[in-house]
């Protein structure tokens, strides 16, 4: 949830599409989402070996068969030499490096079963950047999200919860939020995001929260917390957080919608709305002061 200087509309989460080309290497990011299952087996080799695994530098070879395979097709469509390298990464689906008549891509594994038409994107995507291509990516990447894993064993590590801040208990808003406008259904936790160090310094922006569908996780600001902040506001912010957690985020033009007419109009159910919004606006200046 961002609040920019004389800028009424305002988007929080971006699905990492940009129009025309940008500086270095691009990435394609995905907005957490739905739960999400492994495609590709981890291989351990044993001293001495297992006869129950004695498929696996098959499983192995099959694969470095099948990222050949896409690299010939894309390369294919391609003036220059190409590189693809198979990833399994959560995030980052699809990055490029562009050389002097040379390529690197960075590629989920997702794509090495993609259709024709998906191949010639990729090869459209990497060699100009094309914007009909990222929106051909982008659906694909949307079809094929269930591939994408939630979390492999011991990688990772939980978020620290701070939600007890200074001025504002940040459970104790989520609580009654959650049982006097959603009935209690809203799984999530929520914390105080890190605070930075050092002086405080004037923003140009401020993120005052953001709620992470794949951790069901609410951030708040710890800007917020603070002496001259109403409680009103802050309860403002955490509404808005939880809402993305009942609201469908669909795909419109190849770009993830998250404050939909729908969103819009539940946000603006909460009482102390008008309240909220009015002395959001007459406090911006000290609010960008963190």
């Amino acid at each position: 949830m961002d609040t920019l200087p004389n800028i009424p509309a305002r988007e929080q989460l971006t699905f990492g599409f940009q129009r025309g080309p940008a500086p270095g290497p691009r990435r394609f990011r995905v907005s957490p989402g739905a739960p999400h299952r492994a495609r590709q087996a981890r291989f351990r080799r044993a001293m001495p070996p297992d006869p129950r695994q004695a498929a696996l530098p098959l499983a192995q070879e099959i694969d470095e068969v099948a990222r050949l395979r896409l690299e010939r097709r894309i390369g294919a469509h391609l003036r220059g030499e190409l590189r693809v390298v198979v990833t399994d990464n959560r995030y980052s689906i699809l990055s490029v490096r562009r050389g002097k008549g040379s390529y690197e891509a960075r590629l989920h594994h997702m794509f090495l079963g993609a259709d024709p038409k998906v191949v010639r994107a990729l090869a459209r995507y990497i060699a100009r950047n094309d914007d009909e291509a990222s929106a051909q990516i982008n659906d694909y990447i949307d079809r094929n999200h269930h591939l994408i894993r939630l979390s492999l064993p011991g990688q990772g590590r939980p978020a620290r919860l701070r939600p007890e801040g200074r001025y504002f208990d940040l459970e104790e808003i989520f609580d009654e939020l959650n049982q006097t406008h959603f009935q209690g259904r809203i799984q999530a936790r929520i914390t105080w995001g890190r605070r930075t160090a050092g002086r405080a310094k004037r923003h140009r922006s401020v993120k005052m929260g953001s709620y992470s569908v794949e951790e069901q996780l609410i951030r708040i600001n710890p800007s917020l917390d603070r002496a001259f902040v109403p409680r009103f506001f802050v309860e403002y912010v955490v509404f808005h957080e939880m809402l993305h957690q009942v609201h469908e985020i669909p795909v419109i033009n190849g770009r993830r919608h998250y404050h939909t007419p729908g969103f819009v109009a539940h946000e603006r159910s909460l009482p102390t709305y008008p309240a909220a919004r009015r002395w959001e606006l007459e406090n911006l200046s000290r609010l960008l002061h963190y």
